[in-house]
């Protein structure tokens, strides 16, 4: 919509809009939040039918009230008694000012972001992908130095940490498994170790066996602790790629059907994703897992005390036709201990094949945290819905941003 198109919006709703420097701008007073678009907002003007965007800088000049002039509707804010084509998308951007402190000092579990701080780390991870492209900006962390500290095997998450310091220009310290190859294998305490290797390091990422141990470094170190898993715990990281991935492949993340899938009740990753969603709008999540490793009831008591509607099922190609995001995870051995008899029992129960991709709707996707097993075939790969392995290098974008914002703030 062009700035003529705005401006009469306002004149055919009874409202004189004041002209600063050459901008226009509309303060419309949204009912449904109860609160004043503010005077940092930015107006842009879009055309629906077209995917290009007008961004209008908000001159500082005094705003008005204009109650009735706009009526927000889900994405759109359009003029009651404008033209249908005309839509004026009133953003509130990211109050987070350039050099300013990141928020977390640590990242633990994915209860610590709220909607705005997600936008806002997703905003840097788009800036991620262009230095990730360019190399521009390839010495933002140098002289920092990240130490890795893996206690049980990773592949993805050790590797995608590691790539991203370096991208950025920073070292590495890393111990790949710290398990069998540290002195904790002596009998040294999580807390000796994190005080010891903060001697070395400006940032710590932890991955361990315990349920809690994210927390018990974070609660010792003076530097900042990445949780990269902890057990059956979460596995935030992981949970911020996830949504980055739906949002950039299905392009929103509100109103979206999501059906996890597999091990629900050792995934760790399951887990924090859960909790993310339910920061959104209209979400409603299947649960599909073999009755021995079924999604535990603190997630589902989590997800009822949000307003998140959740429906558990055991018919995989019902679920998957309904779907925006289908969310695939391996039945973990390694959480069965010698109970191998239940294992068997849930492999091989659900499985991502041609028949289910036969079902799933043409804009829909299949997701996987990686590694996989047999739960998805391989012929699956070539599908373009596929995103698992797009979903995998975003991890890079996303650790790469939070690396920047923990070491150097917005």
């Amino acid at each position: 919509m062009a700035l003529g198109s705005l401006y009469a919006c306002a004149l055919q709703n009874g409202v004189l809009l004041p002209k600063c420097s050459k901008t226009y701008a509309i303060n419309c007073h949204w009912e449904s939040h109860q609160k004043l678009v503010g005077p940092h907002s930015r107006v842009i003007s879009r055309n629906p039918t077209s995917s290009t965007s007008t961004f209008l800088s908000l001159s500082q000049c005094s705003l008005f009230s204009a109650a009735d002039c706009c009526q927000k509707k889900t994405e759109w804010v359009s003029c009651r008694k404008g033209k249908t084509s005309d839509f004026v998308d009133i953003q509130k951007p990211n109050s987070f000012l350039e050099g300013e402190k990141f928020q977390l000092n640590h990242v633990i579990e994915a209860q610590q972001f709220d909607r705005e701080i997600l936008s806002a780390i997703f905003e840097v991870a788009r800036e991620m992908e262009k230095i990730e492209k360019t190399s521009l900006g390839a010495s933002l962390l140098k002289g920092y130095l990240m130490a890795t500290l893996f206690y049980e095997p990773s592949t993805r998450t050790r590797l995608s940490f590691e790539s991203a310091m370096k991208r950025l220009g920073g070292e590495v310290l890393t111990t790949e498994n710290a398990r069998e190859f540290s002195s904790a294998s002596k009998g040294e305490t999580l807390e000796d170790t994190i005080r010891t290797v903060e001697g070395y390091s400006d940032i710590i990422v932890m991955r361990h066996f315990e349920r809690g141990a994210a927390i018990r470094a974070a609660s010792t170190a003076t530097i900042p602790v990445i949780n990269a898993g902890d057990g059956p715990g979460e596995h935030p990281t992981q949970a911020l790629l996830d949504v980055y991935t739906i949002e950039r492949e299905i392009g929103r993340l509100d109103g979206i059907k999501v059906g996890l899938v597999g091990d629900l009740a050792n995934g760790r990753t399951v887990r924090s994703l859960a909790y993310l969603l339910a920061k959104y709008e209209d979400v409603k999540i299947y649960f599909v897992a073999p009755d021995v490793v079924k999604m535990k009831d603190d997630i589902k008591n989590y997800l009822t005390s949000k307003g998140v509607e959740w429906e558990e099922s055991a018919d995989l190609m019902e679920v998957a036709s309904k779907c925006d995001v289908v969310y695939q995870t391996r039945i973990q051995r390694e959480r069965f201990g010698d109970r191998l008899d239940l294992y068997d029992k849930a492999r091989g129960k659900y499985t991502v094949d041609k028949k289910v991709m036969g079902v799933l709707q043409k804009h829909a996707v299949i997701m996987h945290p990686l590694p996989r097993l047999d739960e998805i075939t391989v012929d699956v790969d070539d599908d373009p819905r596929a995103a698992y392995f797009r979903q995998a290098k975003n991890g890079l974008f996303i650790r790469m941003a939070l690396l920047k914002l923990l070491l150097l703030g917005w």
